[in-house]
């Protein structure tokens, strides 16, 4: 945390030794009374001070008229006053020792007022205190029996805590905790995070012993580094709902990477390197947070499903393909031992199918053997609702067999498929430390969560070691000599001296500004050549009849030249033509393509993907955070749908993909030292050689930042 935000701050927050709620009355209805009523509904055992000019008790509880006039130390305060009074509110609990303040009030930011929101911070600041919102609908603690809040009552006790950026949804969910049957320890609304935001909040709930779960309802993050660096460094795992991420109102880009890089795709990329589980709805975050609260990660790929339905068997066969843990057939071993625990025409394959007529012992000595069983990473147990058995029966059949094997070495989830007694049975494993689900699909999915939590913990998190050998101040020395002349899109031969500085492998190119200095050129560097027309105006050359490939002699250049230049005159009548780029005609690689853009949330961000013309229609890309590690860098690869080409297709060598990363690192680190300067970039595409043959960058891109 920071100096600001520090431990004794979010102390004051989450767990206070004593209240102020300034704003307190005795009207019904109104957010300052039901707050107090809360907090005595709850049974807070912390003292509660109501403050009010007017009133001298609220609720049976001793008022005061300020908070300057209360006798005690107060450790928090809940201001709920009209927003133009928070300044000299503030300014009392200052004056009063206050650690921190949650402020309900609205009318800040969120409504275009931000100079008085930041006005409240400073003055919060400059006393040392912390602030949680403003436009937020307070904080709710099991553990404290602190319900700060107008939410209706205390969640559903659980070992999970939430952040939720939104407050009319926290109120949803903590009503929602007692018929989901899914318990939180806290619940804590953020708001305009003014102050404390995610980062804070995750850095202190991961050292908090109450929680074993973070669960993070996400619209937008201000810090979004911050954010990263919190949740790498957090021992527990974290599921995260990030609302907003459709490509709707995506802003136009004058690069390739700028048109992909969608919200979507940057929040994800973001998330798994700050190693947050992303939920895809409310139910999804509910589901996953159950089984992260209460099972171990799923250290190996071997998914076992134990049922007594065919069908739901299958639909768990398929939900497992779909979320990347596909099933494997058991080995012999196991089969034959599982073949004991039911009839002839059951299957032991995986998943397990010991029949409809499968009672309690079939249930136990299946499960007990096969979660014990060396090969099984991880345990679905499947139950169909029978006239024949009793599913709260099956229900401790199951869990006896987990405890007296060692409940918590592996993952175990479980799903009920039936009426009233089967909702019973699973409210009773969940009660005993075994998550289970209304669906065979939503058990496997929690599953696979868990399987990707156990890769997070293995992440590489190397800190990236800056690259001194390149140079920085020949970089910015360009520059500043593109915005000198008024531009803020550097020439494609620019680009590529700004590469060159970084130690990218550029292919040769030079500038002609005439016929005769284009022949001149393409016969000192050899021929074939490729031509490319120069102009800052235009920056999607092949859009504007702007590129020859293979030209082979004199000639074809004077020809070439004329033309090109032609080409972009009739394209753009206006356009400024510098001249024309005569680049040596590097030998054929597979192309891909890396690029940045500078995100509003998370700055320099890098993208990888398949390169060349298709790229906007294939989009096959991933993107990281910038600056990355060559290890990291070199993941990037495998994450493409066609990164396989880069390991050879039929007959071809292994692409160079050491070299490759090399450049995504490089080029990382670029994007970084640069980043108050350039907005998009392109190296489009790169040529990849065989193993050991390097790469080649034949056209750049920047565009730098307005200013």
């Amino acid at each position: 945390m920071s100096k600001k935000v520090n431990g004794k701050v979010i102390d004051a927050l989450l767990k206070p030794q004593s209240i102020a709620i300034i704003g307190a009355s005795n009207k019904s209805g109104k957010i300052g009374n039901t707050i107090v009523q809360k907090l005595l509904e709850g049974k807070y055992g912390g003292k509660i001070y109501p403050i009010n000019p007017k009133d001298k008790e609220i609720l049976g509880l001793k008022a005061y008229p300020s908070i300057l006039d209360v006798p005690e130390h107060v450790d928090g305060a809940i201001i709920a006053v009209p927003a133009e009074a928070t300044l000299q509110v503030v300014d009392e609990c200052g004056q009063k020792g206050v650690n921190a303040l949650t402020v309900i009030t609205s009318g800040f930011s969120e409504v275009g007022r931000t100079d008085l929101e930041e006005a409240m911070v400073d003055k919060a600041h400059s006393y040392g205190m912390g602030i949680m919102g403003p436009n937020i609908i307070g904080i709710l603690s099991n553990s404290e029996q602190m319900n700060a809040s107008f939410a209706p009552l205390l969640p559903l006790e659980g070992k999970a805590s939430l952040v939720s950026q939104s407050g009319a949804l926290l109120i949803a969910l903590d009503m929602a905790t007692f018929t989901r049957r899914v318990g939180f320890e806290k619940l804590v609304s953020i708001g305009n995070m003014s102050d404390v935001n995610f980062g804070d909040l995750v850095e202190w709930l991961d050292q908090d012993e109450k929680t074993q779960c973070i669960a993070l309802y996400i619209e937008g993050l201000k810090k979004g580094r911050h954010f990263i660096e919190k949740c790498r460094a957090a021992r527990k795992p974290i599921v995260a709902l990030k609302a907003g991420i459709s490509e709707h109102g995506a802003a136009a880009a004058a690069s390739h990477t700028g048109s992909l890089a969608g919200a979507a795709k940057v929040y994800k990329a973001a998330f798994d390197q700050a190693g947050v589980i992303m939920a895809d709805s409310v139910g999804n975050l509910f589901d996953r947070t159950l089984a992260f609260s209460l099972q171990p990660p799923m250290e190996g790929d071997n998914l076992l499903v134990i049922t007594n339905g065919g069908g739901v068997g299958v639909l768990a066969s398929d939900a497992a393909e779909k979320c990347d843990i596909p099933l494997k057939f058991a080995p012999k071993d196991v089969q034959t031992e599982l073949k004991k625990h039911m009839p002839e025409f059951g299957s032991a394959k995986n998943p397990v199918d010991i029949t409809g007529g499968a009672g309690v012992d079939w249930y136990y000595e299946s499960v007990k053997y096969a979660y014990a069983h060396k090969w099984v990473d991880g345990l679905v147990v499947l139950y169909c609702e029978t006239a024949v058995t009793d599913p709260i029966e099956i229900a401790e059949g199951i869990h006896k067999a987990i405890t007296e094997t060692g409940l918590g070495k592996k993952p175990v989830v479980v799903s009920f498929l039936g009426g009233e007694r089967s909702d019973q049975a699973m409210q009773w494993l969940v009660e005993n430390d075994i998550p289970a689900y209304d669906a065979p699909d939503k058990a496997v999915c929690v599953l696979s969560g868990l399987r990707q939590y156990a890769k997070i913990c293995t992440m590489d998190n190397s800190p990236f070691k800056i690259y001194d050998h390149v140079n920085r101040d020949q970089a910015l020395n360009i520059i500043n000599k593109v915005r000198t002349e008024g531009r803020d899109a550097l020439t494609e031969i620019e680009a590529k001296q700004v590469f060159a500085a970084y130690g990218l492998p550029v292919a040769e190119t030079r500038l002609a500004r005439t016929e005769d200095e284009a022949v001149e050129l393409a016969t000192i560097g050899g021929f074939p050549v490729v031509m490319k027309l120069v102009s800052p105006d235009i920056l999607h050359k092949s859009d504007a009849g702007g590129v020859r490939v293979n030209v082979k002699n004199a000639d074809d250049v004077r020809e070439g030249f004329r033309t090109i230049v032609a080409n972009a005159k009739a394209y753009k009548s206006d356009a400024t033509i510098i001249g024309v780029a005569i680049q040596e005609m590097a030998p054929w690689g597979t192309e891909v393509i890396v690029g940045s853009i500078n995100d509003p949330t998370f700055g320099p961000t890098i993208m990888f993907g398949l390169g060349g013309i298709f790229v906007e229609v294939l989009k096959d890309v991933t993107f990281r955070v910038a600056p990355v590690t060559n290890k990291q860098a070199f993941a990037m690869l495998k994450d493409i749908t066609s990164g396989p080409i880069l390991d050879g297709v039929r007959g071809e060598t292994r692409r160079d993909q050491e070299a490759l990363a090399t450049v995504i690192s490089y080029y990382s680190q670029m994007i970084s030292d640069l980043a108050n300067e350039i907005a998009e970039t392109d190296a489009n595409p790169v040529l990849v050689y065989g193993e050991g043959k390097g790469c080649k960058i034949v056209d750049a891109r920047i565009i730098l930042k307005k200013k």
